[in-house]
């Protein structure tokens, strides 16, 4: 049998920490409004199906990033990424959320953001406040181009689950936080003794 050993909150992080889906953030530093207009268009069939909930969340997420990225590098993206990151993320952080994360470490928790956004703009952020991150991770080619495919699928829904379950052993831990904004985060907040569903404004 474990000892319990200390608590651990996990944060999604897109609506929950942050105003906005940081995707969305990340699109608008990176193209114009017209370049947004047209690769959106291209892709207009399957983004109506995904908000008719006829088309699953992986396979249309991935579709967007074949529009936008196929053209990068997974080294170009990187240095993208993490320029957004130094320059835009901290503006779109909400404080009563940073105020909660700073809570759960001054009361000695692991604090974990759980999130289906890739690492590459995530972890700059999380590195400064010393958090760990599990994320989405984009796969790329022999070229080294992004394919829009994700290394392990995307993190969203049971996949958040399965990875925390994977990193880490819960039975170890005598008290578990989850927060979150969206149905991909039920399965995550499912797996808490405190869940806080919309909790920051």
């Amino acid at each position: 049998m474990h000892q319990a050993t200390t608590s651990i909150a996990f944060f999604d992080f897109d609506d929950t920490i942050s105003n906005g889906d940081s995707l969305w953030h990340f699109l608008r530093y990176s193209f114009s409004p017209l370049q947004i207009s047209l690769k959106l268009a291209s892709i207009s069939p399957s983004l109506i199906l995904f908000k008719l909930r006829l088309m699953d969340n992986n396979i249309a997420k991935a579709k967007l990033f074949k529009a936008f990225f196929s053209h990068m590098t997974l080294q170009e993206f990187d240095n993208l990424a993490r320029n957004f990151a130094a320059q835009k993320i901290d503006t779109l952080i909400k404080p009563d959320a940073l105020e909660r994360i700073y809570w759960h470490k001054q009361q000695g928790h692991q604090v974990v953001v759980v999130s289906a956004s890739p690492v590459n703009w995530l972890k700059p952020w999380c590195t400064k406040h010393e958090i760990q991150l599990i994320g989405t991770q984009l796969h790329h080619n022999i070229a080294g181009k992004i394919t829009g495919e994700f290394v392990g699928g995307n993190c969203y829904g049971e996949e958040k689950k399965r990875r925390i379950l994977k990193h880490y052993p819960l039975e170890n831990y005598d008290t578990i936080y989850a927060y979150g904004d969206s149905r991909g985060d039920r399965e995550m907040l499912s797996l808490a003794d405190h869940s806080y569903y919309q909790y920051f404004k």
